[in-house]
C-alpha cells in the first residue's frame, strides 16, 4: 500500500523540527578505579546517584584491576594520551603521583578554576594529611580512606573455650588467647591481610616508632628506611614464631586471608576497618571489632594508626568543561549524606567532620558497636611527625620487598633482624633511585 504526505504536512513536520529545543549531550567524564565485588556495586550507586542528580555531567566509571594495576594503566594511558579525568591510587602511591610532573592537576587547583566551593578544613585531619602540601592545599581528594582493627569471631572463641568478651588490648594478650585456640584444636587461630601496612606501617605509627627517617618522608627525598629497630624486629619475630608454632596461618600479600575469616575458619583477623562490607554479608557467625593491639610496656603506645585506601587524582589534559564536570563530582562524593552512607556500608572512614557526625545522629555506631572503633583510633591523638603516614617514593615496590622478606620470616628460612635489615637495605636503594628521578 502506498502512502502520500500532503504538502501541508510536510511544512508542518518542518516546522517541528527548526522550534524543537536542541539536545545537548552531556560532558563525559572518565573515572578509573580499582573496586570489584561489594565495593564495585557501591561506587556504580554513587556514579549512577550523580548521574541522575543533573543533566550536565555524565561519569563513566571502569575498573581497571586491583590497586597496583589502576595505577600502572593510569600510568600507561597518560604516557599514550588516553588519560582518564579521574585516577584512583592508592596511598602508597602518593608521592610518585606528586612526582609525576606534568600528569596531576592538584583538586585544590581543579576547585579554584572550576568556581566551586571547596573547604579542605570539612575533612578530617589525620586522613586529609595524608593528601596535601606542606601549605595545606589539597593534591588529591580522601576517598576510601581505612585504617586496620582487629576482627573476633566471638563463636571460634567460645567453641575453644575462651571468653569471647576477653580482652585483647595488647599482644601479649592476643599470644595467651591464640595459645589457647590452638590448643583447641584450631588451624587458624589468627590470620592477616595486607601484612606490611599492618604489621610494620601501622604497628611503627601505632608505637611512635619512624618507620622511615625525614618525618617518614614528608619532610624530603634523602630519606631512608628504619624500621629495622627493636620494637619493629620484637613483632615481626613473635609472629614468626606464632607461624612455626601453628597460632598464625599466612594466606598471601593482600587480603586472601579474608575469605578464610568470613567462612569461620580463623578466630583472630588483623584487617582493614572497611573489611565490614564484606564481613558483614558474608560471615555466618558472631563477630567483632576491636582496636588494633599494640605492645605493653612500649614507650607512647597506643598512638594513632594510619590511614590506607586511596584518594581520587585529576589527571591533566583535559578541557575546561570537563574539569567543571570533576569538580562537581568530586563535591558530590564529599556531601555528609554520600559520605555517611559510604561509612556505614563499608567500614571505610568518613572523610569529612560532618559525615562523622552524621553517622554518630542517625544512630548507627548505638546499632553497630564496635565500628566507630577506627574513628576513635585515628582521632583520639594528636599525630606525631612518626604517625601521621608515609610518603616514600617506589612505595608499591618496596612493599613488594618486605612481603618477600616477611614471607621468608614465616616459613623460618630468615630471623626477623635478618629479613628486616635486608627490606631496609634493598628497599633504600629503590628510595635513591627515585630521588635521583625527582631532583
Amino acid at each position: 500500500m502506498n502512502f502520500k504526505i500532503k504538502p501541508y504536512a510536510l511544512s508542518t513536520i518542518a516546522a517541528s523540527v527548526l522550534l524543537a529545543p536542541t539536545a545537548y549531550a552531556a560532558t563525559e567524564v572518565q573515572f578509573w578505579h580499582a573496586f570489584t565485588g561489594r565495593l564495585g556495586e557501591l561506587v556504580a550507586e554513587q556514579v549512577d546517584t550523580f548521574n541522575s542528580s543533573q543533566t550536565d555531567y555524565e561519569i563513566v566509571a571502569a575498573n581497571k584491576g586491583n590497586y597496583s594495576e589502576t595505577l600502572n594503566a593510569g600510568i600507561a594511558a597518560f604516557r599514550a594520551k588516553e588519560q582518564p579525568h579521574i585516577l584512583m591510587v592508592f596511598e602508597v602511591g602518593t608521592a610518585t603521583m606528586m612526582g609525576a610532573k606534568g600528569a596531576i592537576k592538584p583538586v585544590y587547583e581543579v576547585m579554584a578554576d572550576a568556581g566551586a566551593e571547596f573547604d579542605a578544613g570539612a575533612y578530617i585531619g589525620s586522613v586529609k594529611g595524608y593528601y596535601t602540601t606542606t601549605e595545606g592545599d589539597m593534591l588529591s581528594l580522601p576517598f576510601n580512606s581505612s585504617t586496620p582493627v582487629l576482627w573476633v569471631n566471638k563463636d571460634a572463641l567460645k567453641e575453644a573455650g575462651v571468653d569471647p568478651d576477653v580482652d585483647m588490648s595488647t599482644w601479649q594478650q592476643v599470644g595467651e588467647v591464640l595459645d589457647k585456640v590452638k590448643a583447641a584444636g584450631s588451624d587458624c587461630p589468627l590470620t592477616t591481610a595486607w601484612q606490611s601496612w599492618i604489621h610494620l606501617e601501622n604497628l611503627s605509627a601505632y608505637h611512635d616508632t619512624p618507620f622511615a627517617t625525614k618525618d617518614n618522608g614528608f619532610a624530603g627525598l634523602d630519606t631512608e628506611l628504619a624500621f629495622n629497630s627493636e620494637l619493629q624486629v620484637q613483632h615481626i619475630q613473635t609472629m614468626g614464631d606464632w607461624a612455626k608454632e601453628g597460632k598464625f596461618m599466612y594466606a598471601g600479600r593482600r587480603n586472601e586471608g579474608g575469605a578464610n575469616f568470613r567462612a569461620g575458619e580463623c578466630a583472630l583477623f588483623t584487617e582493614s576497618s572497611a573489611g565490614y562490607a564484606g564481613i558483614s554479608s558474608e560471615a555466618e557467625f558472631e563477630f567483632e571489632v576491636r582496636p588494633l593491639p599494640y605492645w605493653e610496656g612500649a614507650k607512647g603506645a597506643p598512638q594513632n594508626t594510619i590511614i590506607g585506601g586511596a584518594s581520587l587524582w585529576v589527571m591533566e589534559g583535559h578541557e575546561d568543561e570537563e574539569y567543571k564536570g570533576v569538580a562537581a563530582f568530586l563535591n558530590f562524593l564529599s556531601t555528609a549524606d554520600i559520605q555517611s552512607k559510604w561509612h556505614q556500608n563499608t567500614g571505610y572512614l568518613p572523610i569529612t567532620l560532618a559525615a562523622g557526625k552524621k553517622t554518630r545522629l542517625d544512630g548507627f555506631y548505638d546499632e553497630n558497636p564496635g565500628t566507630d572503633i577506627a574513628v576513635i583510633q585515628m582521632t583520639a591523638k594528636e599525630p606525631t611527625a612518626n604517625s601521621k603516614g608515609l610518603r616514600l617514593g617506589s612505595f608499591d615496590q618496596i612493599r613488594g620487598i618486605i612481603d618477600e622478606e616477611l614471607e621468608a620470616v614465616w616459613s623460618g628460612d630468615k630471623t626477623a633482624q635478618v629479613a628486616l635489615d635486608s627490606a631496609v637495605e634493598r628497599g633504600n636503594q629503590l628510595l635513591r633511585r627515585f630521588e635521583r628521578a625527582n631532583q
